[in-house]
Order: structure tokens, then C-alpha cells, then sequence
């Protein structure tokens, strides 16, 4: 039995504080027209979010099957999340530099 979750846990908490930052630095930039950018980053961060929380979950169980169960939910949101920020950066780059 790999474990995986305290990597997906501190990796997701992390990506989740850039997630913060992009979100923050729209707003400080009033750049209202940036809406789609700011909404997309809102649900990535639900997807890190949840990520970590059934991280957290998987390092505190003990029953195997529920290990395994919750240990694949994290890993797909944690994938999910991180398409999404690369499909972000994409937009932001031809967003604010074009």
C-alpha cells in the first residue's frame, strides 16, 4: 500500500495559496472584466480544497478500502485541479500580456 496523501495534502494546500493569490490579485487590480479567470480560479480551489480534505482523511483511517476509495478521490481532484491551473496560466498569459 503506497501512500500518497501527505504528498497530495501539501502539494494541493500549496497550489491552493496561488489559487488565493491569483484571486486576490484580480481584485486588488480591479479588473473586473476578468470575471471568467477569477470564477475559474475560485473552482479550482474548491477542487484543492477537497482534494486535501479527502487527503487528510485517507492518512487518518484505517481500514484499507476506505484508504484506497479515498485516496483515488484525492488523486483525481488533485489531477483535475492541476489541469485546471495549467489551462489558467494559459489564459491569464494571453489575457493580461495580449
Amino acid at each position: 500500500m503506497q501512500k500518497n496523501s501527505p504528498h497530495i495534502l501539501s502539494t494541493s494546500a500549496n497550489l491552493l495559496g496561488f489559487c488565493f493569490i491569483i484571486i486576490t490579485s484580480i481584485h486588488i487590480a480591479d479588473r473586473t472584466e476578468s470575471s471568467f479567470i477569477d470564477d475559474f480560479s475560485a473552482l479550482i480551489s474548491l477542487f484543492l480544497s477537497l482534494s486535501c480534505l479527502f487527503s487528510f482523511s485517507a492518512m487518518h483511517t484505517d481500514k484499507e478500502s476506505r484508504w484506497n476509495l479515498l485516496e483515488s478521490i484525492a488523486e483525481y481532484l488533485f489531477i483535475t485541479a492541476l489541469i485546471g491551473i495549467v489551462l489558467l496560466s494559459i489564459l491569464m498569459s494571453f489575457h493580461f500580456i495580449g
